[in-house]
């Protein structure tokens, strides 16, 4: 028994000695492992201010090697950029422009754009918000100056594993080719916004990124890059749960620490970003004061001191008397709190009033991406009462996009975003504005409009055409203000009542760069908004020829009109260069009317919509009908050119003439073609005819009747009458007939059928003035015989080859076995 207890003790004093040197071995052991991680990297705290999961070590230490070589994981999955995206990326990583300060504009706008979708998805599913600090909406921006890493951090709708292929490593090729177009074209790096491609901006600061992404259906997956080409995608099992949302992680290169500073964030969200729908907030750091307690030392020296004054000794009187507290003292500590950055009220849910010129620009700026330097033209902000309530905001831009026109009926782009009771609804909605308005930007907020339903019911909603009547209705007074603000559209005689002053310098020829820029908007606008014809009408631009090189309106142009002028006056053509040399116009200029210049293709269509303007009709002057005056020998001129206008139209059956008559328009040219007044003019079967899917045949039923219409004063038209009247069936007055007609064709603006005959009888009239023979012909060419080489020449061509390198000519025969010897 005895042995029993003396062995219990002796094991229980081995234990006691074995678990201190056991415990300072594995404390050893920790200290050891420790060091084998230099710097390990702390696990962030989440970005947004609450808990989440922790990661162990051995994660910590896969993610530190990761994000200190930059290269991509070893187990993602790896992809190629795109052709197109490559080529964007170079020019963006090799930029050389000063400006980089766009990427966190265009990072933060595709965060709103995130967080737009999901507060939509949630109007008829709440439950895609989630619960907790995830349904908050909102965007976050933190900095680790240790790491150079710039965080930016959306609770959007995120992007599944797919999405991230497809969106960061491809694009749509039209977008990024008229991008890089218009770069190389102005080297404008502000353009990026406007197509689509400005998630690659990033890369102007960073040579390595990482994109962290959740999205409701799928799990959470990271994107990384270092824009080499490559990029890999994997499954993110070592950062901390976003909930849902994405954040995106800039390594920034080191020419780029200024963005590790907070001012300098702010100052760029401030400058940017003010008015982007959604808080945006920094992870900014700040002094504050505190109470500490005083050390023992500090307030043994404290009560050494004598007190100075009388309210000193009753304060340490008092203190004596009471109960003894702890002293303290104020000291300064450096804290972090997220700092809310843009918390400027929408500016459309201000009084007009109170909003500044340099707040609309602002605006303007953040909601079209356009962050060039230049400011939008005109703007209108107004609120809606009555039956239908919304607010509005609308812009005409700077400059008209580089694809307005190219796809005008088929696409449904459109500016306009739509907002119902503050909650973005969509920004694709193309039923607030007519087509010809679509250059226009802005946002409309509805508190008539639904929530809850589809976009195909939301376009059948009764208010819905009460909104556009009153957006197009106040753009076009926008418009109309715009141009009567001009000095430059000011009639003559109003301009002495008009002070001069700096504002009006400023808005100096602002309605001729409107028209320039959006011009062809306004006349689509006629064709197609019956309406507003005649609103769209005032707001017309155009050359004449008495407008010196300058635009004038309709209204100006009926001012001016000379008394007892019933028709406005045009021509249509390719170029004003063109038409001021037309025949069409010799008459009219001679008598001192002002005739318009329309050379737009679009013109052509338009005046077969606008027929007439202030009780005024419209005239082409190289169609039938028109009337200038009355000449007193018109019967006398019809009777004696009779037989002569009776002889040509036979002689010009086969051409489809239709008659031919005497002339009240022409001055110095013989003759002109005219077509009948509701046919095609001649510049309209030009432009029909060029048409890539034109079809003859059809064309045949809208080309007008020709009519040859003879000025009776020219010489040669004289000539021609004494001829037929001596020898109608004379050879050479026809042919002469056939050519004048032939000529007029062209000089009217028509295409000759048969180019060749016409040419011909060019050639025979050369003939005729140089009295040559119409039946001289053309010399035959003579063919030298080619003679055989004889094989004397061929042997003096190889000896002459020979000494002229210097080299003896040899046998074939020697020159192989000469080869074999060298070989």
């Amino acid at each position: 028994m005895r042995k029993r207890t003396l062995v219990s003790v002796l094991f229980l004093f081995s234990l006691l000695f074995l678990l201190p040197d056991q415990g300072r071995k594995l404390h050893a052991n920790a200290e050891d492992s420790s060091d084998e991680v230099t710097d390990p990297p702390k696990v962030e705290e989440k970005i947004g201010g609450h808990g989440g999961l922790s990661t162990d070590s051995d994660v910590v230490h896969r993610e530190s090697e990761s994000m200190s070589k930059k290269t991509l994981r070893s187990n993602a999955e790896k992809f190629e950029f795109q052709a197109e995206v490559s080529r964007l990326m170079d020019i963006i990583i090799n930029s050389l422009y000063s400006n980089k300060d766009i990427f966190l504009r265009e990072l933060i706008s595709n965060a709103s754009d995130a967080l737009d979708k999901i507060r939509f998805l949630a109007l008829t599913d709440k439950d895609v918000l989630g619960e907790g600090d995830t349904a908050k909406l909102e965007i976050q921006i933190k900095l680790d100056k240790a790491k150079k890493i710039l965080s930016i951090r959306d609770r959007g709708i995120g992007m599944t594993k797919e999405d991230l292929i497809k969106n960061l490593g491809t694009i749509a090729k039209s977008g990024t080719s008229a991008f890089v177009e218009k770069m190389q074209s102005s080297g404008d790096l502000n353009l990026i916004g406007q197509f689509g491609v400005g998630f690659y901006s990033a890369y102007l600061v960073a040579d390595y990124i990482e994109v962290i992404s959740k999205h409701n259906d799928d799990s959470q997956y990271v994107w990384e890059s270092k824009a080499d080409g490559k990029f890999a995608v994997s499954e993110d099992t070592w950062n901390e749960p976003l909930g849902r949302g994405t954040e995106i992680r800039l390594h920034l290169r080191d020419e780029a620490g200024e963005y590790l500073e907070e001012s300098k964030l702010k100052d760029l969200v401030k400058r940017y970003s003010e008015f982007i729908n959604f808080p945006i907030s920094l992870w900014a750091s700040k002094e504050i004061e505190t109470e500490v307690p005083v050390e023992e030392d500090e307030s043994t020296d404290e009560e050494t001191e004598t007190p100075s004054t009388e309210e000193e000794k009753e304060e340490d009187a008092e203190e004596e008397d009471g109960e003894k507290k702890q002293k303290t003292k104020k000291v300064k500590e450096t804290v972090y709190e997220w700092e809310l950055l843009n918390d400027v009220k929408a500016i459309w849910l201000r009084s007009p009033k109170e909003v500044t010129e340099e707040e609309y620009i602002k605006f303007y700026h953040s909601l079209s991406k356009d962050f060039t330097e230049e400011k939008p033209m005109a703007w209108s902000h107004f609120n809606a009462e009555g039956d239908v309530e919304f607010k509005a905001v609308l812009y005409v831009p700077p400059k008209a996009p580089h694809d307005l026109y190219e796809s005008y009926y088929n696409s449904n782009k459109a500016n306009l975003k739509l907002y119902v009771r503050r909650v973005f609804i969509s920004d694709e909605f193309d039923e607030l504005l007519p087509k010809y308005l679509s250059f226009l930007k802005g946002l409309v907020d509805s508190d008539t409009l639904p929530l809850n339903v589809s976009r195909e019911m939301l376009q059948q909603h009764s208010s819905l055409k009460t909104i556009k009547k009153k957006l197009i209705r106040k753009a076009l007074d926008m418009i109309r203000k715009l141009a009567e603000e001009d000095p430059d559209e000011i009639h003559d005689d109003d301009k002495k009542d008009v002070e001069k002053s700096g504002e009006n310098d400023e808005k100096k020829g602002q309605y001729t760069k409107f028209w320039n820029e959006f011009g062809k908007s306004i006349k689509l606008g006629i064709i197609e908004d019956a309406a507003n014809r005649n609103r769209l009408a005032k707001l017309l631009r155009f050359e004449t020829t008495k407008s010196d090189g300058k635009l004038t309106s309709l209204d100006q142009y009926i001012k001016r009109m000379k008394k007892g002028q019933k028709d406005v006056f045009y021509i249509t053509g390719s170029s004003k260069e063109q038409l001021e040399k037309s025949p069409f116009l010799e008459r009219l200029i001679k008598k001192g009317y002002e005739v318009i210049f329309f050379t737009d293709p679009v013109d052509e269509y338009l005046m077969q919509y606008l027929m007439d303007y202030e009780d005024k009709k419209f005239q082409n002057v190289s169609k039938e009908g028109l009337k200038v005056g009355k000449d007193s020998k018109d019967k006398e001129l019809k009777e004696a050119f009779k037989e002569l206008t009776k002889w040509w139209k036979g002689n010009l059956a086969s051409e489809n003439v239709d008659d031919v008559k005497i002339s009240n328009r022409l001055a110095d040219t013989p003759c002109v073609v005219v077509t009948s007044k509701f046919g095609w003019s001649a510049n309209m079967e030009r432009i029909m005819q060029s048409q890539t899917l034109s079809d003859a045949n059809k064309q045949a039923y809208m080309r007008g009747k020709r009519v040859l219409e003879i000025n009776p004063r020219h010489p040669i038209i004289k000539e021609l009458k004494d001829r037929i009247a001596s020898d109608p069936e004379d050879e050479s007055v026809k042919e002469t007939a056939q050519l004048m007609y032939q000529t007029a064709l062209i000089e009217s603006g028509f295409l000759l059928n048969d180019p060749k005959d016409f040419a011909a009888r060019i050639y025979n009239s050369v003939k005729s003035s140089l009295k040559i023979s119409l039946d001289a012909v053309v010399d035959e060419e003579v063919e030298a015989a080619e003679e055989p080489e004889t094989s004397e020449a061929t042997e003096t061509k190889s000896d002459d080859l020979a000494g002229g390198l210097n080299i003896e000519a040899e046998p074939v025969e020697q020159q192989e076995e000469n080869t074999k010897d060298e070989l």
